[in-house]
């Protein structure tokens, strides 16, 4: 039997990076997929490759800073028989000084990163109960935080602040469904540097402040890579293999939790 075998499971921010990389791998679990992003063109087109290999995903088209789509969703979702569970995948970031960053910049990153969490656990956790209760290890939302939600990111403290609240989110949210018996557990994965094209986009701005101590993109990554202990990147299916342990019943004891994934990058 596959670790997540009978699993409904909704992922957002899946056409790209760690999102449609955690798609491959619940896919290849046994999970059936409810594949969520901005970007219908690449969503399809994942969902087109995941019934190739005989996987039941279906792409639906989702703002997460948008409550009605939100809700559609959901709905969609729940007239498909319930959800097992939600991975909140669906982030941005942005790099700058906090003398630079505007507030239309900071409001841009909350509604993606932290209000399109919290949107999804409140419009989830009603679709999810019923099933939940039906199941031994219950339902299981994994949000994706970051080890910048834990530790400082100079000249990107707009990101870590998003990604720290996610951290402080997930925690309130598990400790809350707990007491409410609702048999939903929730936890954060903490991915340090990732091989994906929101990598690119740091690298390249941060290349050109020199806020690494060089001015090429070669330069910042080296630099990037020299953070962590273990000397390099994480793959894509690193973490999402990590995501897939939290949406499995191998997690059934974790709540509240945080996996951490970053090449050792906080522990020094």
């Amino acid at each position: 039997m596959s670790r997540v075998d009978g699993k409904t499971i909704l992922v957002t921010g899946a056409a790209q990076g760690i999102g449609a990389a955690t798609a491959r791998v619940l896919a290849a679990a046994g999970g059936e997929l409810f594949l969520a992003d901005i970007d219908a063109p690449a969503g399809e087109a994942l969902a087109a490759e995941l019934q190739g290999t005989g996987c039941n995903a279906r792409f639906l088209q989702l703002d997460v800073t948008d409550e009605a789509q939100w809700q559609k969703v959901l709905r969609q979702v729940a007239d498909h028989g319930g959800l097992d569970v939600l991975v909140n995948n669906a982030g941005i970031v942005i790099v700058g000084g906090i003398e630079e960053t505007s507030l239309a910049d900071l409001e841009r990153i909350t509604a993606v990163n932290l209000h399109g969490s919290f949107l999804g656990i409140k419009h989830a956790v009603p679709v999810m109960k019923a099933r939940a209760a039906a199941r031994t290890a219950g339902g299981s939302i994994v949000n994706v935080s970051s080890a910048v939600g834990i530790k400082a990111y100079p000249f990107g403290a707009a990101y870590s602040m998003t990604k720290g609240g996610v951290r402080l989110l997930t925690k309130s949210a598990a400790v809350e469904f707990a007491m409410l018996k609702y048999n939903i557990r929730v936890n954060s994965i903490h991915p340090g540097l990732v091989e994906t094209p929101m990598l690119g986009q740091e690298t390249v701005a941060h290349a050109r402040l020199g806020s690494l101590g060089g001015t090429s993109e070669a330069d910042t990554r080296a630099a990037f890579e020299a953070m962590a202990p273990i000397g390099r990147f994480a793959e894509p299916e690193e973490i999402a293999r990590g995501i897939l342990f939290l949406a499995s019943d191998d997690s059934s004891f974790m709540t509240g939790a945080e996996l951490v994934m970053d090449g050792g990058d906080t522990a020094g």
